[in-house]
């Protein structure tokens, strides 16, 4: 099935739906006995990648999570996943409890796509049919669709600006559907039609199997469609009702990487909405992307081009300079991140500076008023508080103490080649520029190093230690100089 975005009008229309607050629901409208079947076995040629189609990120997650993810709000007794192209990178890449995985090889269309998942199936209650390509579609909208069957078959559809590229939606005189054409077998009038099959659709599981087995591929492109089931299911006299999303991007699906990034877009402009409307500032609500989770106290302030990826915390007053990327971190009150700085796995605690261009790696705990400055990176780290490391420094497999000053070009020399040792520095303790401390290594509560230092032993506490050759002068010595080539001739 082809989906082309540009049937909702500008960009900028599904983005101002998009600003809407999602709608209420109430899961107990889902019922029991629920089949979720997602359709994922497309080869996606129009993505021009070895990669699935269904595993091309989306907010830095698969497409396919994202339906997996709404799947799973309507507690189904059974997600079962159709995959084909790319053999078991699908599964492989996604494997859960939950997940039941069948291979349709060959891919044959819709209808045997279905047909390959039916002995997964219970046989009672209602299948859900999603695709792995349609990332958007909200899980309010999905519980309204079963509700809406009733004991029939209700589909999801949209009415779109430009229909080109969907099925579309046949009523008769009264108003009730009575089939679903695709594009490729539509007369001139019936492409006229605005009203659309996004594809998903809620279906009674009971009589599946036998309608299944009545659809014929003869159509233009020789598949077994899934949409055929609505003129069997009128033959039975079986109810067809359709439901329609509250925006139309929720059917939008990906073909190609132009629809992919338009799909991010909007993506990314919900989650700046949610923040916006949570009190968070946003220098600009267009350049930030939320890969995860990103929660934000009171009077958070975000500049341009923040990433932030995974489960990240913000804390009250907390503010991140431009071009940031935080990942599965939490950044406590009124902390002050600058910019460039990238901070990973980490936990920064109260009214800390943090940047530019700092580096957090995994395993850093900063208490309060920490100061880690411009080209300085912490790894696997504590550091107590009112402790500062301004200037190109590096603190791997560290313990620092509180109110410690490290001098630029300091570094924790923490491997030896083959393991990992840690240093540990005391409270009050002055580390002078350019040393080296090679752990492992205690440097002792109020004790300074000197600078241009390399500290092999334990420094005692409150004495200044150093290491240095004594200054000398060489008398006579000369700066080498470039030697001089003669040209030839």
């Amino acid at each position: 099935m082809v989906r082309d975005q540009g049937g909702c009008g500008r960009l900028f229309a599904a983005w101002s739906a998009a600003a809407a607050p999602d709608a209420l629901w109430d899961n107990s409208r889902v019922g029991t006995h629920l089949n979720v079947v997602i359709l994922a076995a497309g080869q996606g040629k129009r993505m021009h990648s070895d990669l699935p189609k269904v595993l091309h990120p989306l907010a830095g997650a698969p497409l396919l999570t994202h339906v997996i993810n709404a799947a799973r709000t309507l507690k189904p007794t059974r997600i079962c996943v159709v995959y084909g192209h790319g053999g078991e990178q699908v599964p492989q890449a996604l494997a859960a409890k939950d997940l039941v995985f069948v291979r349709q090889d060959p891919q044959l269309g819709t209808a045997h796509a279905l047909a390959q998942a039916l002995p997964q199936l219970t046989p009672r209650g209602a299948t859900l049919v999603l695709y792995g390509d349609v990332p958007l579609v909200q899980p309010a909208t999905l519980a309204t669709l079963i509700a809406q069957r009733g004991d029939g078959i209700a589909l999801l559809t949209a009415l779109l600006e430009d229909p080109r590229g969907y099925g579309r939606i046949v009523r008769d005189a009264k108003g009730n559907i009575k089939s679903i054409v695709e594009e490729k077998d539509a007369t001139a009038k019936q492409r006229a039609i605005r009203e659309v099959n996004s594809g998903i659709m809620a279906l009674p599981s009971a009589p599946l199997a036998g309608w299944l087995k009545k659809i014929s591929a003869h159509n233009a492109q020789r598949e077994y469609y899934l949409t055929d089931i609505v003129a069997l299911a009128l033959k039975s006299r079986i109810k067809i009702e359709n439901v329609m999303p509250p925006a139309c991007w929720e059917i939008f699906g990906v073909n190609g990487k132009q629809q992919l990034a338009q799909i991010e877009r909007i993506y990314q402009w919900r989650q700046a909405t949610r923040l916006l409307e949570a009190g968070a500032t946003l220098a600009d609500p267009l350049r930030i992307d939320v890969r995860g989770e990103l929660v934000c106290g009171r009077d958070v302030r975000i500049d341009v081009n923040g990433v932030f990826e995974g489960k990240v915390e913000l804390g009250d007053k907390v503010e991140v300079g431009a071009h940031c990327v935080i990942r599965n971190a939490k950044i406590n009150t009124g902390t002050r991140i600058e910019p460039f700085s990238l901070i990973e796995d980490a936990v920064i605690g109260k009214n800390c500076r943090i940047g530019p261009y700092a580096r957090i790696r995994p395993g850093t705990r900063l208490a309060e008023d920490v100061h880690i400055g411009n080209f300085v990176e912490v790894k696997n780290t504590s550091i107590a508080a009112h402790t500062k490391a301004n200037h190109l420094s590096y603190l791997g497999d560290a313990s620092v103490g509180r109110n410690v000053n490290i001098g630029a070009g300091t570094i924790t020399c923490n491997y030896d080649g083959a393991n990992k040792h840690r240093t540990v520095i005391e409270d009050d303790v002055f580390i002078g520029s350019d040393t080296q401390l090679i752990a492992p290594v205690t440097v002792k509560r109020g004790a300074t190093i000197g600078a241009g230092s390399t500290i092999t032993e334990d420094a005692p506490a409150g004495e200044l230690t150093l290491s240095r050759a004594p200054q000398t002068t060489i008398s006579g010595w000369q700066r080498p100089r470039k030697k001089q080539v003669r040209r030839k001739g």
